[in-house]
Order: C-alpha cells, then sequence, then structure tokens
C-alpha cells in the first residue's frame, strides 16, 4: 500500500471515530427522535451547515435504522466504504462485505440536500431488489424512495409518473434507464413532457463495469427509417463466393477486413459492373463493406447472440451480458440479420444519442463501489475526477490463488481444466467455471452432461435466471458454468458442509481482457473471510493472446499444434510464457483503456453541441413571458442571404423561393421589381412574410397563443435539424476511423467535420424557422382547439 493510500485511510479512520461516537447517542432515542432527525437536518442545511458538517450524526442515524429495521449495523469497513462515497471517490470494497448496506448511508446523507441521490446499477433485478430492500429506511426516516423503472417491461410510464419518480428524494435504477430517460426527456416539445431534473448526486454499482468497461457504448434513441439498401441481399451473397487472402484480407488482430484487387474483380464481375468505384456505385461499395464485417469482424455468440423472438441482440464483451434496445449503427446491424437470415429490421436514423461517459460526467457529484477499482485508479482519475480507494476487509481473505496453467491449444486446455473440475466436484466442492464466450460457456456444458456431472449454465440466453443460478452456486456439489457476466451484486454464499470442504472453487477458463476482470472471478470465491481457491487455464489459442501476444508465441504455436497429443495435455511451465501472457493482458488492457481516451476526446464536439442544443430547448421550453426572438429580423436576415446566393437572380427562382418558403397564395409574378436590386427583393419578400404573419395572428385569441405558435414552430425547427446533425455525427464517427489508413488523425479529423457540420446546422435551423413560421397551417376545431401543420 502505498504512502498516499496510508494516508486516505487514515483520515477515513478520524471520520469513522467521530461516526461512532454518536452511537450510543443515537441507540438511546426513541424511534420518534431518530425519524425526528431528518426534520433537524434539513433545518441545519438551511442554516448555512454542509453535508461534510452533518456527516457524522447522519450516518450514525441511518446506520442505527439499518439495525432497527433490517437487522443489520454496518460495520465499520462499511462506515470506511461510505465515507469515499460521499466525497466523490470508488470505494474498492471486496466481494460479500456489503456494498448495498453501505450506500445506504451516503445516499441518505446527499438527499438530505432535496435535489435528489441516486444507486445506479447495471442490473434491473438489483435495482429493483435493493430499492424495495433499503427503501424502507429512507421512507421511515422521512424520505421518498422510487424505483427508475415500471415492474413489468410491457408497461410504459407517462411523463407525470416518470415526472414524480425523477423527483423523489432517492432513486434505484439502472444506467441504460436513466441514460435512455436523459435522451427522451430532451426530446420534449413541452413543459408537460418534461420530466427530469439536473444531476445531484449518484454512486454507481459495479464502477468499472458501467464507467469503464461500458463506457464507449452509445446510447441511442432511433427514428424516422432510411431508405433501405437494395443491395444489401447481394452483397450478403457475394460473401460466400470469396476466399481468404485472395479476395480478401484481414489483419493479425482481426479488426479490419479489406478487399483484395481479384476480389474487386470477382464482385464486379458478379454485379456486371465495370468499376464498382467510379462514384456511381456508392449504395453497392457500402452494402459489400457492411456485409464483408458482418461476416468475418461480428462473432455470433461472442459479439451477439440470436435471442428468444428469433432477432440479433448485441452483447458486451466485457461482462457478457445482453445490451438490451442497443443496435449498431449506419446499417451494419440489418448486415448481421441478414446474415444470420432473421427478419432484417428498419436500419433507422439516430435521433439523439450519448455515451455513458458523458451522461455520468454530468452529475454534480459522482461515485462509485466496484470489487476491482485500484488497477484503473488513473483512468478514473482522468475520465470522471476520482480516485479509487481501497477498503480493507472486516476478515483476512485466505482464498487459495493458485498459478496459471497454460498449455499450447485449446483442446488441451479443454483436457485440462476438465479433469480439474471431476477431480473438485468428486470432492463435493461447488465450482464455478467461467468462460469468456457463450459458445464456449455452451461447449463445457456439453463436456460435463458426457461426464454425467449435473450442472447449470448462466449466459446471455438465460440471463433471466441468473440470480437465482448464482445463489445455488455455492450449494454442496454444485456446478456452474457462466460467462463473465456471472452475477456481480449477487453474493455466493457457501450452503452448509462447504467451508471444511475448501469452499468455492473458481475455475477461469482464459485470461480476460483486462486484469479487473479476473481480479472479479477471483472475487466470487473467498466471500468474508469464507475458504475457496482460483485457478486460470489458458492456451496460446485465447483471444488476448491472438491479438496481443508477441510474434513468436505465434510462431511457437505454428510449429507444435500439429504435433499435439490429446491422450496427454503438456503444460507449458517455462516463465517466458508466463511473462508473454501477462504482457498480453496489460496491452490488452491499455488498448482498451486508450480506446477509451479516444472516444471520450472525439466526442467532446458531439457533448458541446448536445449541451448548447439542449439549454436553448429548455430556455425556450421554461422561458417565461414573450420568447426572446425577433422574426421580422430572421426573415430580413434570410432574404439578404437568399439574395446573396442567388446572383444574378432570376424571376424563377424568386417565384421558387417563395412558394417554398413564404406563402402558397402567391399567383402574380411582381411587377417592376429589379431583381439586380437587393433593397427592392428583400423589401418585397418583406411585405409578404408581413403579410403572412399578420393573417396567423389573426387566428390567435391571446398573446399568450402566439407566443406559444412561436415557440412550437422553434422547437420544431431546432429539432428537426438537430436529428440531421446527431445521425451526420454518428455516420462521420464510422467514416473518421478510416482515415488513420491515410495517415491522417481521426479525432482531428472528427472535430473539423463536426464544427463544420454545427455550422451549417445553425445555419439550417433559421432558414427551418422561416419556413415553419409562415408555411404552417393553423386549424381550429368545433371545441376551439387550435392545431399547427408544419411543412
Amino acid at each position: 500500500m502505498s504512502i498516499i493510500d496510508r494516508f486516505e485511510l487514515s483520515r477515513i479512520r478520524r471520520i469513522l471515530k467521530q461516526v461512532n461516537s454518536y452511537a450510543d447517542q443515537m441507540a438511546a432515542m426513541t424511534d420518534g427522535q431518530l425519524k425526528d432527525q431528518t426534520r433537524k437536518f434539513k433545518a441545519r442545511l438551511a442554516k448555512g451547515e454542509t453535508l461534510d458538517d452533518l456527516l457524522p450524526e447522519a450516518f450514525a442515524t441511518v446506520r442505527e435504522a439499518d439495525k432497527r429495521l433490517l437487522g443489520m449495523f454496518p460495520f465499520d469497513v462499511q462506515v470506511m466504504g461510505a465515507i469515499p462515497l460521499h466525497q466523490g471517490a470508488v470505494a474498492e470494497m471486496k466481494t460479500g462485505e456489503g456494498k448495498t448496506l453501505t450506500a445506504t448511508l451516503p445516499i441518505y446523507l446527499n438527499a438530505l440536500s432535496g435535489e435528489g441521490a441516486m444507486l445506479i446499477t447495471p442490473n434491473e433485478y438489483l435495482a429493483r431488489r435493493d430499492g424495495e430492500e433499503m427503501g424502507v429506511v429512507y421512507q421511515w426516516l422521512g424520505l421518498t424512495v422510487a424505483v427508475g423503472f415500471p415492474k413489468t417491461s410491457d408497461k410504459e410510464w407517462k411523463p407525470a409518473q416518470k415526472r414524480a419518480v425523477y423527483n423523489s428524494d432517492v432513486i434505484y435504477t439502472t444506467n441504460g434507464t436513466i441514460g435512455f430517460d436523459y435522451l427522451i426527456d430532451n426530446l420534449a416539445s413541452d413543459e408537460e413532457h418534461k420530466y427530469m431534473r439536473p444531476f445531484n448526486y449518484a454512486i454507481v454499482d459495479e464502477a468499472d463495469a458501467v464507467l469503464l468497461d461500458s463506457a464507449v457504448t452509445p446510447l441511442v434513441i432511433s427514428g424516422a427509417p432510411r431508405v433501405s439498401s437494395t443491395f444489401i441481399g447481394v452483397a450478403d451473397e457475394i460473401i460466400y463466393t470469396l476466399i481468404r487472402d485472395v479476395d480478401y484480407e484481414m489483419d493479425e488482430e482481426e479488426d479490419n477486413v479489406w478487399l483484395t484487387n481479384q476480389g474487386i474483380d470477382k464482385i464486379e464481375n458478379f454485379m456486371q459492373i465495370d468499376d464498382l468505384f467510379d462514384g456511381h456505385h456508392k449504395d453497392q461499395v457500402r452494402s459489400i463493406e457492411l456485409a464483408l464485417k458482418a461476416h468475418f469482424l461480428f462473432e455470433k455468440d461472442e459479439d451477439y447472440v440470436i435471442n428468444q423472438d428469433n432477432e440479433v441482440s448485441l452483447m458486451d464483451k466485457g461482462n457478457g451480458r445482453v445490451m438490451q434496445g442497443m443496435k449498431l449503427q449506419a446499417g451494419q446491424h440489418q448486415a448481421i440479420e441478414m446474415k444470420e437470415q432473421v427478419d432484417v429490421t428498419d436500419d433507422t436514423r439516430a435521433m439523439a444519442t450519448i455515451t455513458y461517459q458523458n451522461l455520468f460526467r454530468m452529475f454534480k457529484k459522482l461515485s462509485g463501489m466496484t470489487g476491482t477499482g485500484k488497477v484503473a485508479n488513473q483512468e478514473f482519475i482522468e475520465s470522471y475526477f476520482m480516485k479509487v480507494i481501497q477498503i480493507p476487509t472486516r476478515k483476512p481473505v485466505i482464498r487459495k490463488d493458485y498459478p496459471d496453467q497454460i498449455y499450447t491449444t485449446l483442446p488441451e486446455k479443454l483436457q485440462a481444466s476438465l479433469e480439474e473440475v471431476k477431480q473438485i466436484h468428486a470432492l463435493g466442492r461447488p465450482i464455478l467455471l467461467v468462460t469468456a464466450t457463450v459458445e464456449l460457456s455452451e461447449i463445457y456444458s456439453e463436456l460435463l452432461l458426457r461426464e454425467h456431472i449435473p450442472h447449470s449454465v448462466l449466459n446471455a440466453r438465460n440471463a433471466a435466471k441468473e440470480a437465482m443460478i448464482i445463489k445455488e452456486a455455492g450449494q454442496l456439489g454444485a456446478v456452474t458454468v457462466a460467462t463473465n457476466m456471472e452475477g456481480r451484486g449477487t453474493d455466493i454464499k457457501l450452503g452448509p458442509g462447504v467451508k471444511e470442504l475448501g469452499g468455492l472453487a473458481v475455475i477461469g477458463t482464459e485470461k480476460m481482457a483486462s486484469k479487473r476482470i479476473d481480479q472479479q472471478l477471483r472475487g466470487r470465491a473467498g466471500r468474508q473471510g469464507d475458504p475457496g481457491s482460483s485457478k486460470f487455464f489458458i492456451s496460446l489459442e485465447d483471444e488476448v493472446v491472438i491479438k496481443y501476444g508477441a510474434h513468436w508465441v505465434h510462431r511457437y504455436y505454428d510449429r507444435h499444434e500439429s504435433k499435439r497429443s490429446m491422450n496427454a495435455p503438456k503444460r507449458l511451465r517455462r516463465g517466458k510464457f508466463r511473462r508473454v501472457i501477462n504482457y498480453a493482458q496489460e496491452d490488452s488492457d491499455a488498448s482498451g483503456a486508450q480506446q477509451r481516451a479516444q472516444s471520450l476526446e472525439m466526442d467532446a464536439s458531439s457533448q458541446i453541441q448536445r449541451e448548447l442544443v439542449y439549454q436553448q430547448r429548455n430556455d425556450i421550453i421554461f422561458g417565461e413571458g414573450q420568447v426572446d426572438f425577433d422574426p421580422e429580423q430572421l426573415f430580413r436576415d434570410e432574404f439578404n442571404l437568399f439574395f446573396t446566393e442567388h446572383q444574378p437572380l432570376t424571376m424563377d427562382q424568386l417565384d421558387r423561393y417563395i412558394l417554398d418558403n413564404i406563402t402558397y397564395q402567391y399567383f402574380d409574378a411582381p411587377q417592376g421589381i429589379d431583381l439586380a436590386n437587393r433593397k427592392q427583393v428583400v423589401d418585397f419578400l418583406m411585405q409578404l412574410a408581413d403579410e403572412e404573419m399578420a393573417a396567423k395572428k389573426q387566428e390567435f385569441a391571446t398573446e399568450e397563443e402566439q407566443d406559444r405558435f412561436i415557440r412550437l414552430s422553434l422547437l420544431k425547427a431546432i429539432d428537426e435539424c438537430w436529428i440531421d446533425e446527431v445521425d451526420g455525427l454518428e455516420q462521420l464517427r464510422q467514416i473518421v476511423v478510416a482515415r488513420q489508413f491515410a495517415q491522417r488523425q481521426p479525432t482531428f479529423e472528427y472535430h473539423k467535420e463536426a464544427e463544420r457540420a454545427y455550422r451549417q446546422m445553425k445555419k439550417e435551423i433559421r432558414h427551418m424557422v422561416l419556413r415553419y413560421l409562415l408555411l404552417s397551417t393553423i386549424i381550429t376545431d368545433k371545441k376551439g382547439k387550435k392545431d399547427i401543420y408544419y411543412v
């Protein structure tokens, strides 16, 4: 432990001592007196005290409430974990140390401000379970509590119901729910459909999974389908005729694929095209590129699964979970659907999007809980301005972590790990066998069935049973095969007689993409001082070794693969193999961190644009009195711009502009107007615009109605152009990545193009406001209700 870490723990222990000093006082209070503490704390805040001032007493209060209502009195180490959570840091607490109970202390304290406190998890089951179980404490102490989503997935809340949720003092929700709610809230056209207030305080459970592993995953609200390509099916058929290293090539890491000259010739012959890249066949080229990636860069049961509804569902490679509601953009999802021969969905435009990185950076104060955060301390600091504080365990960890066993090939590794399972299972010890992919978890399941070993399988295909499977994973003789999604947030408790046999045995079947994931898997065993063990089986065919291993490892594999004998798997015991695998995993970690840093840097442009647009929308929606906007000045500016851009101006151009932008009630060309005279042309157009606006004003009974019409027209113009901008930025992100092959810096290219697109959007918004104000139609029904129809 570093000097800085020891200093942090010393500081935390001093605050813990203050909290403990109030324990007897709180224990002596009646229920009524303890409940009244909330009122007193709020009164003290109103008089100028801070949350830091209240911390010792508030923590002691909720600690006593936990004891009375839940029968659990938070241990000192849990209070120690709660302190950095209040201070905006990541608390690293090992599995089984009680993070759920720990969170009640800072959540209560920060909810006292009245601005809201959230506990955000990646899992709906855990969010509802913890919200309902811990919620009784907050309610008993006089705070309002809500779970952020309906009980049944087929039910949808109305804005008023969501507003009640987000106005609660305490909210338990998921990262996906809050992300999509944020985007939907900022698509609202009036105050009635807005429901969110500014983000205040949040604790992110499994912070490394959400804030790092899922950081660059974009949340996208889609709509307005694009015109589907007619070549998507043809492109998919062509792929089956291509031969690797003849018609197409892939890089060593297999994260890029391209056609060779021979492959291009084959496609041109197939499509009967003289030159595929002459600029007249962009749709065909795009469809072929998407089909290439779908077939060779996206793996079934690794990048996606086919769900029960026969649909393509994306998987998070970091944790093996299905990403509900997420789809690849720019036609890639449809290419995968065509490859898998399922129904092809519409390729839709992105209407609103945000990454988790930018979503969580909007909170006034953010903190996190995880069992494995210290190795990513620097990235947490750089990306979220949060340091990681390691909290000691209540009891010493006595788990045995055995050295990795390394083999040359996958079959050898499978055989060796299966022998290990058979030996441990014969003792009656429960086993958690963890794989990196759905496919490998099902291979192990088949092997266990052949050995007549009963077991449960937990992967993206049966995630609904996750909590139940994990709950039983610590029982005598239990064998659980799982991807690395396995039940984070749900403790594996040992059943009767298991401790005496040595506790839970965790068997990892390969090195994961990050050391953090390995640590998470080891941490499933040995909770709260229980016995347990962990061991990893590795082969030179594992993905992290193939992608990041040294070249000599690949040559070694090529020389020895043909000589392998399935009768006797041969371990690779020399230290150089252990070192090269460790280096490969470190490179994988570094690559992930670099990708997240690049995404954050690249997303800066879209985040700035998003904040400006959303602020402008909110100013229009919540503005009091007349909207601060001068239609006449906008009209004059637009007419001057039209004149400038159409030189020399013709009468046909003028007529077309009037009909497309000002009025349909235009039948006679103006007499005597000099089309070369700016003032005459602009004055004539202003006359038509004034007449159109005057006619509209006759439709409104009050200035409030007229003001609402202007607000709606402004919002309509902003939203229409912003949707195009969001979709364009998503397309741009895909395009600029390819520019690195032309020795150009993708991030710089993205910022340059994004700025140009933003300037064009602002120009287009002004033009759309002109059209919506002048060409819209106002219809009043029999009941006097006015409807506005925009062109």
